[in-house]
């Protein structure tokens, strides 16, 4: 269980602050949910609180962590995959699983493809939420703000050309 104040990532939409606990009535239905305010974008979301680890909600990474991830994006090789159909399908899965590591290699990968070759409207829309997803978690981890993070992930894709 999740309290107010405490920073989650909500696998497809980023990280943000839970600001309350509240009872609300959806479809007929009352239930709890957590009210997560993300920073990215000024947006707010509510999280069913029964399932939501079924659906991928953790913490913030620690700042230790962010530091690891940021130095994993600099390693990480770029896997090239000339299907159209099965990159979209395999990226997508990776973004939902909510896993950092996962979404660090979908906005590499597509940052290349896209300076390389272009993207589809499509891959755009995926590379631009699966950024959000990253920046999101690593700016609220106080690794870095978000300026200094965009800086480092496309000095990083740039120095590969």
């Amino acid at each position: 269980m999740y309290h107010v104040g405490d920073k989650v990532v909500y696998p497809m939409h980023g990280a943000g602050v839970i600001e309350s606990i509240e009872e609300r009535e959806v479809l007929g239905k009352k239930q709890m949910y957590y009210i997560m305010r993300m920073p990215a974008g000024d947006m707010t979301a509510m999280i069913p609180t029964m399932g939501c680890e079924e659906i991928g909600v953790r913490f913030v990474i620690s700042r230790d962590e962010a530091c690891h991830v940021l130095e994993t994006f600099k390693k990480t090789p770029i896997f090239e995959d000339s299907n159209w159909n099965k990159r979209h399908r395999e990226n997508m899965l990776k973004i939902k699983s909510g896993d950092i590591y996962q979404v660090l290699n979908v906005v590499k990968d597509l940052m290349y493809r896209d300076r390389a070759k272009g993207l589809s409207t499509s891959e755009r829309k995926m590379l631009n939420c699966a950024k959000q997803i990253l920046i999101s978690e690593l700016v609220l981890s106080s690794v870095a703000g978000k300026t200094d993070i965009e800086s480092i992930i496309s000095d990083t894709v740039d120095n590969l050309f």
